[in-house]
């Protein structure tokens, strides 16, 4: 992305004395992200020529780091042609001059979000960056932490189809409805990085995909209450692994004073402790990436987006570590 002629407002800004934070976001993600295995693994699937005979398309590469902006900043395709269009920072990070390159526009960026979709690459992406991550001594092997959240659909109609999303469903939670979607995942003990993804309706279960969630190499499994049970169920059995799932909350307050009821209140305090570790990586997909309601119509699109995110989780996580081995 180097050597391209800098425009005024670029050169303005690169020349100036304070970094801004979205700055020194960006580069920090540059040094962390594995340019080089992602397109590796788009590029058997990124066209090399115009279909009808126009204009080239955009480099693979432009067109990665976009979508990755796009989930980073939680923009719309609208949104993303804009913030090109008015932010030097973002327009450098994609390697683009507003003097010689044509910007991106809003269909451009839909159509490689479709591409991602069609051929099932969200998945595939997630999976390279883990393989990224073992490389770099981030193994997730011993135990794994499975937990559950809901991310809300839209309840307007006013779209399209003049009706809300068929596949997302309600469920109530602390009575109170929720309509939209849930993901599920599997998070190593140890690292607290992200090793599987399921996507289902919110009235799905959690102990439904809970299985999907296990790698099958640990030894431990901690789960918060909503999981009671998850021992008995068939698809565990054979499984070795220890299941320490939180106590129903009644039952816990109704621990007896008495030196073995601080006891077991003491491990269900600890397995705490250790569940905690999921609610920082939710806070990231949710907070810091702003993925707190479905913008896209339909669980294949979803899918795609939440592997992607959950990807870009664990990097951002990892920054630290990955920084010092660059």
């Amino acid at each position: 992305m180097d050597g391209k002629q800098l425009g005024f407002g670029d050169y303005e800004q690169a020349t100036a004395k304070k970094r801004t934070k979205r700055e020194k976001f960006l580069a920090d993600m540059d040094k962390v992200v594995p340019w080089q295995a992602l397109i590796d693994l788009l590029e058997l699937h990124y066209p090399r020529s115009s279909s009808k005979g126009g204009r080239p398309p955009y480099p693979l590469a432009t067109m990665l780091r976009i979508h990755l902006m796009q989930q980073w900043y939680s923009l719309s395709d609208p949104g993303m042609e804009e913030a090109l269009i008015e932010v030097p920072t973002m327009r450098r990070f994609a390697g683009i001059d507003l003097i010689s390159d044509r910007i991106p526009d809003e269909t451009t960026i839909l159509a490689f979000r479709h591409l991602l979709e069609k051929h099932n690459l969200g998945e595939q992406i997630f999976e390279t960056v883990k393989a990224h991550l073992k490389k770099r001594g981030m193994a997730m092997k011993q135990g794994t932490i499975i937990d559950a959240t809901l991310i809300a659909a839209p309840s307007s109609t006013k779209n399209k189809a003049g009706e809300r999303d068929p596949e997302m469903h309600q469920t109530c939670k602390g009575k109170q409805w929720h309509s939209g979607m849930k993901v599920h995942i599997g998070v190593d003990k140890d690292t607290g990085l992200i090793h599987s993804v399921e996507t289902t309706a919110a009235n799905v279960h959690d102990l439904t995909p809970a299985a999907d969630l296990l790698h099958g190499e640990e030894v431990v499994v901690y789960a918060d209450a909503g999981y009671q049970g998850i021992e008995k169920r068939e698809e565990m059995e054979g499984k070795a692994a220890n299941f320490r799932v939180a106590m129903r909350p009644g039952k816990r307050r109704a621990l007896p004073d008495t030196p073995e009821g601080w006891l077991e209140n003491l491990v269900e305090t600890a397995k705490a402790h250790i569940r905690a570790k999921v609610e920082h990586l939710f806070r990231v997909i949710k907070q810091q990436f702003g993925f707190q309601k479905t913008r896209l119509r339909g669980m294949t699109k979803n899918r795609c987006k939440v592997n992607v995110l959950a990807a870009l989780t664990n990097l951002f996580l990892a920054r630290r570590q990955l920084l010092l081995t660059s």
